[in-house]
């Protein structure tokens, strides 16, 4: 008991000083678009910008034919492509900690904005909200770390309109072999190994490792192959996010997929999904890591 009080008390220290830090750099800088004015997207998947670039996330913007690519780290890329995948690090990185430690101490990281580019550099922003507070917690951010903490922590993105407008100007290439997401279906390739144990046909078609929202709902499952995207069959992950993009303005998308040994078909609307958060198992890790 009197551990479980110690803790507790740690725990109200930091969040106390979290608030207070959170208070003092919100006024620092305010977002520079109204939240209301902002749009929704999804992660998609991440790639380079130009050829043979710097790292960039790109978010699907619902609705659109676009592709938003925002600068990122080398580390936040390969953290936004382990949260893809459904992964976390052997041990905890920077946002997962700080994911973990906001979760702890029951304090909800609900949203992050990209509301602003000034001199080529990407601006960022946490909304937290704490029990018992009326008025959400702003915290400035470097938007490659808010992005990455929002997959990990179930929070949605919202990019300002004059940030899309630059953004779409950025040129970018996808990765080969890359995990992506779209509609809230994460895919991945379709190799030899993956086919032979998962029993699929020999079909063309992208391999589904993870469902959520209205697709999980609609009974798609890890493991599904999906044949077709409004009649076109994409034959990368890649491909497939482009065929959802090309989805006509105002109409669903329709999927055609093998699950089991059946194919089924059904019409996901291109709207953002809700988020959901990286399920707290770590990979496993044989010895000692520091």
């Amino acid at each position: 008991m009197k551990l479980s009080l110690f803790l507790r008390y740690l725990a109200s220290l930091f969040l106390g000083g979290l608030l207070l830090l959170g208070t003092q750099v919100a006024g620092a800088r305010e977002l520079a678009a109204e939240p209301e004015d902002m749009v929704e997207v999804e992660i998609a998947t991440v790639g380079v910008a130009g050829f043979g670039g710097p790292p960039v996330v790109l978010l699907r913007e619902p609705g659109t034919q676009d592709v938003i690519p925002i600068f990122i780290g080398p580390n936040e890329a390969a953290a936004i492509l382990h949260g893809l995948g459904g992964e976390r690090s052997r041990r905890p990185m920077t946002h997962e900690l700080l994911g973990d430690v906001l979760s702890g101490i029951e304090v909800t990281l609900e949203r992050i904005y990209v509301d602003a580019i000034v001199d080529h550099t990407f601006l960022g922003m946490l909304e937290l909200r704490v029990e018992g507070w009326d008025e959400p917690v702003r915290i400035d951010s470097r938007p490659s770390d808010a992005i990455a903490l929002a997959l990990y922590a179930g929070a949605s993105i919202h990019v300002a309109p004059q940030v899309l407008e630059a953004a779409r100007q950025i040129e970018y290439e996808g990765l080969d072999d890359q995990v992506v997401a779209a509609l809230g279906i994460t895919v991945t390739p379709a190799d030899d190994d993956l086919r032979e144990a998962l029993s699929l046909p020999d079909r063309e078609g992208v391999l589904v490792s993870d469902t959520r929202g209205p697709a999980a709902e609609a009974g798609m499952e890890p493991g599904a192959l999906i044949l077709e995207v409004n009649g076109e069959v994409p034959t990368t992950p890649m491909q497939f996010l482009e065929l959802v993009r090309d989805t006509a303005r105002g109409e669903d998308a329709r999927l055609r997929y093998w699950q089991e040994g059946e194919e089924h078909e059904i019409e996901l609307s291109t709207d953002v999904p809700p988020p959901r958060a990286v399920p707290r198992e770590r990979l496993e890790e044989p010895g000692i890591q520091a």
